[in-house]
């Protein structure tokens, strides 16, 4: 069955591999990006994908800044306006920060930026789509965690502090949902082939694990039915300790 799904982080990387398998697959789709205007052209441009068989658009692009939560409620409204309903949501947006322990003087805002996109954007995301979710009876809420949200193995103290908060959070949010079929994943990857891993020189890329294979787990998952969607999915390319 078609499910309407947001999904944030989608001008590139997982996020863009992510809503071009959830397209392939039938799904309605709704973009939140910080310029539409970016996939003009692409795979993922409306022009391109045209109306489903009912003669209804499947594809919405919508501007979303996730450090703005009046953003998150313009585009769940506009969402909403256009399909009907949402009953996904995958959050793929995030930022990479390398703030050690002992930071300079002046990457306060840094650690600030990461706070506010790794941990308020799915905040303010999820409470905004939250009733619509409910509605539905079997609502999904699909994070990209990392492995850093489960482990610190380096120094990166800001990146990894965002992403334990961010776990936190979806166990809340799977707490808060259950018996309102809401049921939450957290994917947590290690090194991914994408642009935040292009300076890391330990492993060839071809040995990471890819974005194709993220976006068949995401698709694989909206699939599953309420009693057996997994809570956490570790996806490591090296062996963890």
């Amino acid at each position: 069955m078609p499910r309407t799904v947001l999904i944030s982080g989608a001008s590139r990387g997982i996020g863009r591999a992510i809503a071009e398998r959830l397209l392939a697959d039938g799904h309605r789709l709704s973009l939140g990006l910080r310029d539409p205007g970016v996939l003009s052209g692409s795979a993922l441009d409306p022009e391109r994908i045209g109306v489903d068989e009912h003669g209804q658009p499947r594809l919405l692009l919508h501007p979303y800044n996730a450090e703005d939560p009046a953003a998150a409620e313009a585009w769940v409204a506009a969402t909403v306006s256009q399909f009907g309903a949402i009953d996904s949501v995958v959050h793929s947006a995030g930022v990479f920060s390398r703030v050690p322990l002992l930071f300079e003087p002046g990457q306060e805002q840094e650690i600030q930026q990461l706070w506010d996109v790794n941990v308020m954007g799915p905040w303010w995301l999820t409470r905004a789509a939250w009733p619509h979710l409910a509605a539905h009876g079997s609502g999904r809420v699909i994070v990209l965690v990392s492995m850093s949200g489960k482990r610190s193995k380096g120094r990166l103290a800001g990146y990894t502090a965002s992403k334990f908060a961010l776990m936190g959070l979806c166990q809340t949010m799977r707490n808060e949902g259950w018996e309102q079929g809401i049921r939450v994943s957290a994917i947590c990857p290690s090194w991914v082939n994408t642009d935040m891993a292009a300076a890391v020189n330990a492993m060839p890329k071809e040995a990471m694990s890819q974005p194709g294979d993220i976006a068949s787990l995401t698709a694989q998952l909206l699939e599953l039915p309420n009693s057996c969607v997994p809570f956490e999915l570790a996806v490591s390319c090296n062996l963890e300790a």
